[in-house]
Parts: structure tokens; sequence; C-alpha cells
């Protein structure tokens, strides 16, 4: 007998997301995600001036704060044929590869740690075992037995209080956490400790870019000044700065987060290393050119897509193309004008939101209708995985040096086959691995940006700013890999303001409904088979879960068209 159960809202998230799964015998049967909320950016940028969207859509989230904006600048410079100075590009990718440190870390400790680490067994730790342990996995200087005693101390202060605080509502005790005491009482104080640190990494923004979160950008560039000299520009003590902090992050990063990724890796690679695959297509748009946006054979992180996991061959991908990229509304709360049958590529999208059948609030989905907000994109109608580990896999088959042997030698640490790579455990795992490679590519682009500001300074290209030198109409694409992974916004211009604005988030090609033949997208069949110990503690289920970083949108209220209130949700 089966039995479904409904986890919403999910939390540690970003935006609002129900799963609801079908348990029977102890695993789950099938599943479905739901995207409970409506975005209406697309819609409020229409008719505005194309430089100018970088601002609104900036503002679709915090969390991956400035892809977007990042986006949209591409697509307009792609619009109308606008080259970025290359000090521009070093900027933009030092910004990227920042946002990929500062994401992944507190993806991996604030967002998915409590589904490894049991924080109330880390009470019953010995702090000196504890240090022996860490000491062992790296020479981080916050490791003696004192250290892991006052942050028991901390902890217990909470516990006894009867206030967990932030620690409150976890499923403590739970028998699918298998780390030792000792083990649990690192991770809690490596918790503790990246709160501090992810404040210090996000300065890099504020140089650059005015602020953290929504840093400023502008098509064409950069909207900031280098001049060693003066006091008003990003001179010498603020480039300065800038190193200290990613040599700073370097630092945390390859002797705080990699060796307590592979702590958990070690204690969870039987069981959850096969666990949690879902789909076997991914997908990568590449990011981090070093020689000129769109010549993707000089980027960091290659394009491509792999096809039922052969990792031997990396097909192209043109997300540009009508023939590759569609988003179906089948079972989207949407409506198509050529029905809702059809599929349509971003260029001639449409963000309808006149549906009148079913909708929120319910008991349960009706998987048979609409059950979501999200669309479902396909590339030549298949689902895909994207994010860290797509990007890692794509790398790998494509034959980049530098992930494939890195991949090589942490599957030899862990002594797992590179099929151990499609599961929750690798999907986290490579998460962590991508955030070893943008800390050193980080540094690779400040030391280029250095060499060149001597001799050429310009970050913003003016040739093609005026309006009388565009095009009437034009269209672009701007690609991106935002931390989640494939981004694509794409923008059609009619005398000089947008007349249609789409986007494509990574969270829309992994949490999307299944299609109208029945296709399930990443979420749902990375669900299906795993265990689940008791239906009412569902925490496979967010571990799970939790493995693709869900970021839906920010928080939305829904009204109906007379403008009355129907539903909220806020995240806890």
């Amino acid at each position: 007998m089966s039995e479904r159960i409904v986890v919403d809202p999910i939390t540690r998230i970003e935006g609002h997301l129900r799963i609801e799964a079908e348990i029977e015998n102890g695993r789950i049967k099938d599943a479905y995600s739901s995207g409970t909320m409506v975005r209406g950016i697309e819609t409020i940028v229409r008719d505005r001036d194309p430089r100018d969207v970088w601002a609104f859509v900036g503002r679709v989230c915090g969390v991956c704060t400035s892809m977007h904006s990042l986006a949209s600048v591409r697509a307009v410079e792609n619009a109308f044929g606008i080259a970025v100075p290359f000090n521009a590009e070093l900027v933009r990718n030092i910004m990227e590869a920042v946002l990929y440190m500062h994401d992944h870390v507190v993806h991996f400790y604030h967002l998915h740690a409590l589904d490894w680490v049991d924080v109330v067994a880390s009470l019953k730790a010995n702090p000196s075992a504890a240090s022996d342990i860490a000491q062992k996995n790296s020479p981080w200087r916050n490791h003696s037995t004192g250290y892991f005693k006052s942050v028991q101390e901390r902890i217990k202060k909470f516990a006894d209080s009867g206030q967990m605080g932030i620690f409150a509502n976890g499923y403590w005790g739970h028998p699918a956490y298998k780390l030792n005491s000792e083990q649990n009482l690192i991770a809690v104080a490596h918790y503790l400790e990246a709160l501090e640190w992810q404040k210090e990494i996000v300065k890099v923004h504020t140089v650059f870019g005015g602020k953290n979160p929504h840093p400023n950008y502008v098509v064409g560039g950069m909207p900031v000044s280098i001049n060693l000299e003066e006091a008003n520009a990003v001179n010498t003590e603020r480039l300065a700065l800038v190193k200290q902090k990613l040599d700073a992050a370097k630092e945390f990063i390859n002797q705080v987060y990699i060796p307590d990724l592979l702590m958990i890796a070690e204690v969870y690679k039987n069981e959850w290393g096969q666990i949690g695959g879902g789909i076997s297509n991914y997908m990568s748009y590449g990011d981090f050119p070093t020689a000129g946006y769109g010549v993707l054979d000089s980027y960091k992180m290659p394009a491509g897509i792999i096809l039922n996991r052969d990792l031997s061959k990396a097909y192209p991908v043109d997300p540009a193309s009508p023939k590759e990229i569609e988003e179906y509304v089948y079972r989207s709360w949407y409506t198509y004008s050529k029905g809702d049958s059809a599929g349509l590529h971003p260029f001639e999208g449409e963000t309808n939101l006149n549906y009148t059948g079913p909708k929120p609030p319910y008991e349960h989905l009706d998987i048979n209708d609409k059950y979501s907000w999200i669309k479902t994109p396909r590339w030549k109608d298949l689902p895909m995985e994207v994010g860290p580990l797509a990007r890692l896999l794509v790398a790998y088959a494509s034959g980049a040096e530098q992930q494939k042997e890195l991949v090589d030698s942490t599957l030899m640490k862990l002594d797992l086959p590179v099929d151990a790579l499609f599961s929750t455990l690798g999907r986290t795992a490579a998460r962590g691995l991508e955030t070893l490679l943008t800390a050193d590519w980080a540094l690779e682009f400040y030391d280029a940006l250095l060499q060149r500001i001597e001799s050429d300074s310009r970050m913003v290209n003016h040739e093609k700013w005026k309006e009388e030198k565009w095009a009437k109409q034009a269209q672009g694409v701007g690609l991106a890999e935002a931390p989640r992974g494939a981004l694509s916004h794409y923008i059609n211009i009619r005398n000089n303001r947008v007349e249609n604005y789409q986007m494509v988030v990574p969270t829309t090609w992994n949490a999307s409904p299944r299609d109208e033949k029945g296709n399930l997208s990443a979420y749902e069949a990375s669900l299906i088979g795993t265990p689940v110990h008791d239906p009412k503690i569902p925490l496979e289920i967010l571990r799970t879960i939790h493995s693709f970083d869900p970021c839906l949108a920010c928080a939305v209220h829904l009204y109906d068209e007379k403008g009355n209130y129907v539903h909220h949700l806020d995240i806890v």
C-alpha cells in the first residue's frame, strides 16, 4: 500500500518549493515537484530601455546575486554586437568566481550540511578526539581541543535553554545520520565559522560593483573606474583588499570546506553514492571566458550536453536555436496562445497568467492537470539536469584537464568509480570541487587584471551606447552558468524598447513538472527509489532535493484578478 506525503515548504532554500512523494514499501515510488509562486519580472521589464533591464532582473534573486544582471547585459550586448573591454571581462569573471565561492560554501554549511550532520549528537563528542580528527584532516588554525570545547559549550547553552535557535526543528537522532559525535562537532564548528567567513568574501563585490547583494553592472562593460593613484577609484589599496579576500577564501576552501566534504563523503559514500541520480542527461552553457564572451573554446567551464551518462562525448548546445530549446506549460499554471501542448523557444516565449483552472491552495497536487508555476524546458525534447554536477561532467567529457584531474584524484581518494558521480553525494561533491577551481581562477583573473591596467584601464565600450546607433529591431541571448546551473536571458527589442523578455533559469530546468509525454525533470526523477525511514520525518527527501541547491525566486504573494488575498507562505 502506498502513502503520499507532502513536504511544503521545503526549507533551507530560496523561494517556495513543494514536494509530494508516493512511498511504497519504504521507498519513493513517484514524486512531484511544484513551484508554489509566480514570477512577474519578465512582464515588468517590457517597454523599458534595454540598458536598464539588468537592474530589474537582478532582483529576481539575492542569493545568486549578480548572475541575472550579468546574463541580462550579455543579452543586450549580443543583440547589438557590443564588444566588452577585456578588463571588464576579467572583473566580471572575478565577481562571478567570488559568487561561486560564497554561494557554494554557504550552501554546503548553512543549507545542506544539516542533512548530513546531527547537531545534537555533537554534545556527546570528546573535544580532544575531535581535535585529533580535525588536525589529521587539515592544518586549519582553529583545530585545538580548547576550540572544540568552546564550540560544544555554545551548543550546550542552546540545548539547555530549550531554544536551539538556528538549529531548531531539525530531525536530530534520525537513523540516516551516520557521522560519529566528533565528526558532528567538527562540522558544527565549521558551520559557525562559515557564518563569519561569508561576510568577508562578498566585500570583493562592493569594490567592483558598489554593493552586495545586487552589485552594479552596465551594458558594454563594468561601471567602475580603476586608477591606482585616485582616491575615488579602485586604487592600489582597494585592489590589495581584493587580493587579501581572495587569498583568505582559498585558504578556507582548501583547509575547511573540502576536508569536511571529504569527511562526510567517506562516511556516506556506499549508500548515497548510489542514490538520487535521477535523469541521465546533463547540460552546461559554459562560462568564465578568457578570450572574450562567446569564444567557447576559451571558457574555463566548457559548454556542452551529456546524453545517457556517456562521458566519452560532449555534444554542442546552441540555446539561440529554436530547434534546441523549447519551454512547455502543459503541466504549468500558464497558458500559450498556440495551445498548452505547444513548445515555444524563449524568443517567442509567453508569460500568460490567465489560466483559470484549479491552482493553489490545495490539499494535494493534481498531477494529471497543471501543478506548478514553473514552466518545463526541454533540449530537443529531452529533460536536462543543470548545475555543478552537469558542469563537471561536461568538462570531464570535453577533456578539460583541470576538471578531469581533480575528479579522478578525488574519486581515487574515496575509492569510488566515476559512476558514483551520478548521485546525491556526487552532486554535493561536484559543488565542492568546483569551488576549489573557482578559488584558483579568481586569483588568475586578478593577476591578469593587474598586468593590464597599467597600460589600459578601459572598463566600458561606449561605441554603441547611443540609441541612434542601434538597429530598430534586434534580439539577443545572454548565457551564463549561475551557481545552480545553466541560465539564459532572451530579449526582443523594437524601437529601442524591450518588446519581450524571457528567462530560463537553472531551477526551471531542474524543478519543472513532467512534460506531456510523462518525462520527469531532475528533482522528481532524483527522488525515485530513495529510501524513507519514517514518512513523518523525511530527512532523505531533503538530502536529495538540497543537493541541487534549490533557488526558485523571492517571496511572492498571490492575488486573484480582483486583488483579493489568496495565499502566502513564509520561509522559516
